[in-house]
């Protein structure tokens, strides 16, 4: 077993705190301006805020949750239950009033961090099935109505009165009694099939893979780089990888104020490395290639170009392993000329690289980055593996996989590709379900994680698809539709793309408009309609979506061609149900959602334009 740097994860802040005491820990928007916590002070503060905890009755082994979005206090709450050795609840502040009130009871916990009115109003809603919560703690100093046993995180905190030496002694005793083997959170997954499970995670599973990911990084992350912070701490990517990944070597985190204000929050702080989903990344890929589509003619043909050559350049460099002098000087003066621009317009001057996870990153959309000199490295785990299992780095890299192995971490493939891993970073297990536990590992205690993938000869890993989501159709044919609707999305006119056909003799999709393009096309094709809703009907648009998919279609195989589709109005959205925290399609939900949409595509007499 390997001599970890910290026996906790408070045990590392209050390590660091000494380290990198007048760093900047922690920095977010406030007012037009950037306040910014020092390590010294970010841990002072947790200290307060576990010494108010402590007053309030909390105990180590008590359960304490969060439910808000991810914001600077969020991470003080975070670290002030952990110091006393009590264990953190996340709760998505998506969930509704229902699901929030499952997690406190099978939890079991005794208080919960809010962090506005619109999450206390859905506490409100259920407050006479949460008997076991004693008292809401509010980010925000003004919730109104207190129905339940309200108090402000500054009443909690009390931050007008600063730490005495007795009292930090306490709670550094606190700290210091914490084991590695004990649970610091537990993390209940989305539950879009069943009731959601909470994963049990200890400070092993977390010190561990913080250590490993560095390494298998060749110790790429140090106190100079700034991590900007925008996924939900919630789930265990963002809170591991962008949350207590820099915390663990001296590095700066800096909140994004939303996802749609990502691009503004980039050249505001110069991040040197973004945790994100492939989402974000799509994202940036259309806005490029829009920004592109609406430059000069010059400026246009330079772009397109530069890019042909960095497609060359990247296949020979890094898949073919065949570049020539001759090429990589061509790739060098159109990255001066062309991608250089390109990196500084987005903020990415000193950018050491973007870790993207969640879900596949489409293999063309990667290489773009690649060329453009921004890289990304992606990786793959899940909340149960806290998160990563496996990821690329600069040294060991190949599209289209999830890379290698981290340290300390076995593989084995079973007979139907289900992969199973086993390493210190996988859990316990799930709380109070011990028939779970039992199904979830195997005889030789390899975790099933659900996921159909393989291994090539060099040990690289690739996942084909969610075991559980894997199309059969009426004709006995297995399709993993993730790879059809990633092929989807790179059209310029599809937002977001959702594939069925389970037991059925052909596929169909519901596909979401890039409004934007979708409008534009409109204008130009001087196209009359009421409103979005009527312009998803229009016959012009309907050949448009149907020419797009065709496209797709002459790339596949003749039973995962797209036979029938329909269009949305509007995208699919946390909010609405159809995705995850991180974005990815919440398959059931969306066929409940939409099933008579789909189902009227296999009748005779619907199609596109019917349904």
């Amino acid at each position: 077993m390997e001599n970890w740097p910290y026996k906790s994860l408070p045990d590392m802040l209050k390590q660091n705190a000494i380290a990198f005491k007048d760093k900047i820990a922690i920095a977010y928007k406030k007012g037009g301006g950037i306040t910014k916590f020092t390590y010294e002070d970010f841990y002072k503060f947790t200290l307060m805020v576990s010494r108010g905890l402590k007053k309030l009755g909390i105990n180590p082994k008590d359960k304490v949750a969060i439910l808000s979005e991810t914001r600077p206090m969020w991470s003080l709450a975070d670290f002030g239950i952990m110091n006393i050795g009590a264990i953190v609840v996340p709760i998505y502040h998506t969930n509704t009033p229902e699901q929030i009130a499952y997690i406190i009871n099978h939890s079991e916990a005794r208080a919960i961090f809010v962090s506005d009115k619109t999450q206390y109003l859905k506490l409100l809603e259920v407050k006479d099935q949460i008997p076991s919560i004693e008292f809401v703690i509010a980010h925000d100093r003004f919730l109104g109505d207190k129905k339940l046993p309200l108090i402000t995180f500054y009443q909690v905190s009390e931050i007008s009165e600063p730490l005495i030496q007795n009292e930090q002694k306490e709670i550094e005793s606190y700290i210091d009694s914490i084991d590695i083997e004990d649970t610091f959170t537990i993390i209940y997954t989305s539950g879009t099939t069943a009731e959601p499970k909470g994963v049990e995670l200890t400070h092993k599973n977390l010190i561990s893979n913080i250590y490993y990911i560095n390494k298998k990084a060749n110790n790429l992350i140090d106190s100079n780089d700034i991590f900007l912070t925008f996924l939900p701490f919630s789930h265990i990517l963002g809170r591991a990888d962008s949350y207590y990944l820099p915390l663990a070597y001296g590095a700066q985190i800096a909140f994004a104020e939303s996802i749609e204000k990502i691009a503004d929050n980039i050249l505001e702080f110069k991040p040197t490395i973004i945790v994100t989903v492939p989402r974000l990344l799509e994202k940036i890929y259309s806005k490029i290639l829009d920004s592109v589509h609406h430059a000069s003619n010059f400026k246009k043909n330079l772009f397109h170009a530069a890019l042909t050559i960095a497609k060359k350049y990247i296949d020979a460099k890094y898949v073919n392993k065949n570049l020539t002098s001759n090429l990589e000087l061509k790739y060098k003066i159109f990255d001066k000329l062309v991608f250089s621009k390109v990196r500084e317009k987005l903020g990415l001057v000193n950018f050491k690289t973007f870790v993207s996870g969640g879900a596949p990153l489409e293999i063309e959309v990667n290489k773009f980055f690649w060329g453009l000199g921004i890289k990304v490295l992606e990786g793959f785990g899940l909340t149960e593996t806290s998160p990563v299992l496996c990821v690329n780095s600069f040294e060991k890299m190949k599209f289209g996989s999830v890379g290698t192995l981290i340290d300390d971490t076995q593989i084995k493939v079973a007979s139907d590709g289900e992969l199973l891993f086993k390493g210190p970073q996988i859990t316990k297990g799930y709380y109070k379900a011990p028939d779970l536990n039992k199904e979830a590992f195997d005889e030789e205690g390899f975790f099933k994680t659900g996921d159909i993938g393989k291994i090539d000869e060099e040990g690289f890993i690739y996942i084909t698809d969610r075991k559980k989501e894997l199309i059969v159709t009426a004709g006995g044919k297995n399709i993993a539709p993730a790879p059809i609707e990633n092929a989807l999305k790179l059209s310029k006119y599809i937002s977001n793309a959702y594939v069925y056909g389970d037991r059925k003799p052909y596929l169909v999709a519901l596909v979401t408009m890039n409004i934007e393009r979708v409008l534009e096309f409109a204008k130009e094709n001087h196209l009359h309609y009421f409103d979005i809703a009527d312009l998803s009907k229009n016959q012009k648009i309907l050949d448009l979506f149907k020419a797009e998919i065709e496209s797709v279609n002459k790339t596949l195989a003749r039973y995962e061609t797209i036979k029938k589709f329909s269009i949305l109005p509007h995208d699919f959205s946390i909010e609405g149900g159809e995705l995850t925290p991180t974005l990815k399609l919440k398959r059931r939900i969306i066929y409940k959602k939409y099933m008579d949409k789909i189902e009227c595509l296999y009748t005779e007499e619907g199609n596109c334009f019917s349904c």
